[in-house]
């Protein structure tokens, strides 16, 4: 069994190609391959084929389209995944989630709506 989010990440998708960390703050479109993490805050839309990690204590304001999404920060938006979503406490999620498979787990914040299309 993972012991940690990143142990889980790396396990099931491959080592981290890109961090933006805590202190960091960046606006506009990110687009990438691989597995990004987000520590800090970001605002605007996310696109990607592969895999975004939203870390603890984190702030994400962003419409979302991705493989898969690991949430353990703060997310506020429409999030898309084409295969999973899943989210750790202590993650705050405002917004709507349309993913075929969601996972959240007891202690987590979800205010808003999800739908789930079979895969």
């Amino acid at each position: 069994m993972p012991k940690s989010i990143n142990d889980e990440l790396i396990s099931n998708h491959g080592q981290v190609t890109a961090i933006l960390d805590r202190g960091s703050r960046f606006e506009g479109k990110l687009t990438f391959e691989g597995t990004v993490q987000i520590g800090g805050e970001f605002k605007g839309e996310i696109f990607t084929k592969d895999t975004l990690v939203v870390n603890e204590g984190s702030l994400v304001q962003a419409q979302v389209e991705a493989d898969s999404i690991i949430i353990s920060g703060t997310v506020e938006g429409n999030i898309f995944a084409r295969r999973r979503v899943i989210m750790h406490p202590p993650a705050i999620f405002r917004g709507t989630v349309t993913t075929p498979s969601l996972k959240i787990e007891e202690g987590v914040v979800f205010e808003g709506a999800s739908y789930m299309p079979k895969a």
